[in-house]
């Protein structure tokens, strides 16, 4: 049975090679967690404008708005971060097999080229037939995880020591080049820009996840991996560590409301300590994400082989097939069950609905993908 496959050993678990259950629940739950976040955009017609560096900031008079919206940011930094765990361990295991650089380059490359297209020719056209506008050229999270995928590769062959420092830099250093909010609405008529270093946009092109800020989550998942690789019990415990670690880290420099904030609070309430900017990732967001990020993947590694969390596993295994198919999902049931959206609550069960009719496609999707050729560009999915 699944739940039965689903159960690794300790052995397999930290041997060369082997899938990691707690990657893929922790990867599953940030699927279910994004999925609440495009039921609010598509069925419910809630969706915040967006924590973005400049202009409108989002405000909550409902505390559960504000909830619905700050569990999904979780999302973006822990797909970036596994996907660097991804990474490594992918090119470790298929240098074992004989694989030269060149191959795992090229293997990362393509599907880096792939997540690109698949935003512009078929992601965006699921956006647009969503009822909220939505911008002729829309650069998403796909563009910015398959850009980061292709530069990232570049770092496969460092050192441990050597990712560490590059993540502190690309940490440090994105913050010192986010724009000033004053400057926002006066440097969109530059598209690199825009792609790579700073959100916004207007009605021609809109861009919410530049290259260069989410990148330097790609190098500190590669160095998680290696602590995977060596010891994943003492990997998971140096996580929880980590995460404690930032989340101080993030009360500190919230409590400062200057450097790292990119703007400062709007008031003094709880929501608006957590209401940090995201677009592009501040210091104090990344704090916190990743800080929870961890401490709940040291979690999920103390209860991996419950079996409750077998339909996570099964999410987290058909990432990009789940990413997709859940968009289709919303989409018509928004057109079709909520075209004047729903209260706060009513989501709910619209989201609940969606993840219980993608929880057999994703299985499916799964049993078959396996049942290919290692080169196949399906296995990508």
């Amino acid at each position: 049975m699944e739940a039965e496959r689903l159960k690794i050993s300790v052995a397999q678990r930290t041997s060369k090679g082997k899938r990691l259950l707690s990657i893929d629940v922790l990867r599953g739950l940030l699927i279910v967690l994004m999925a609440l976040d495009h039921a609010n955009y598509m069925v419910a017609l809630r969706h915040s404008p967006g924590e973005h560096w400049g202009g409108y900031f989002p405000v909550y008079s409902d505390p559960l708005a504000f909830v619905n919206r700050f569990v999904t940011h979780l999302c973006a930094p822990g797909f970036f971060f596994l996907m660097g765990v991804g990474m490594l361990l992918f090119a470790e295991s298929r240098r074992a097999k004989g694989w030269t650089t060149l191959q795992v380059l090229r293997h990362f490359w393509i599907r880096g080229a792939l997540l690109i297209a698949m935003q512009f020719l078929i992601v965006n056209r699921i956006w647009k037939m969503s009822s909220p506008p939505f911008p002729d050229t829309y650069v998403g999270v796909l563009v910015a995880l398959g850009g980061t995928m292709i530069l990232g590769s570049l770092f496969i062959r460092l050192k441990p020591t050597y990712l560490a420092l590059l993540s502190l830099v690309l940490f440090v250093g994105m913050e010192f080049a986010h724009p000033d909010p004053s400057q926002w609405g006066l440097i969109f008529d530059m598209p690199l820009g825009l792609i790579f270093g700073y959100s916004g946009g207007d009605n021609a092109l809109w861009v919410n996840f530049p290259i260069l800020p989410w990148l330097e989550l790609v190098p500190f998942g590669m160095l998680f991996a290696h602590w995977l690789r060596k010891d994943s019990r003492e990997a998971m415990h140096r996580g929880l560590v980590l995460g404690v670690v930032f989340l101080l880290l993030f009360w500190i420099v919230r409590a400062v409301d200057g450097f790292g904030n990119i703007r400062p609070r709007a008031g003094d309430s709880w929501i608006d300590y957590l209401n940090v900017v995201k677009y592009p990732p501040s210091m104090t967001f990344t704090l916190l994400t990743m800080g929870l990020n961890l401490a709940l993947l040291w979690l999920i590694s103390k209860v991996e082989q419950s079996k409750l969390l077998t339909p996570l596993a099964i999410f987290g295994r058909a990432p990009f097939f789940s990413y997709l198919v859940h968009l289709l999902i919303y989409v018509a049931m928004g057109n079709l069950l909520t075209p004047n959206g729903t209260s706060v609550a009513g989501v709910y069960p619209y989201w609940v609905l969606g993840l219980l009719i993608l929880l057999p496609l994703a299985w499916g999707f799964g049993q078959w993908k396996h049942t290919q050729s290692p080169p196949s560009l399906l296995r990508f999915l």
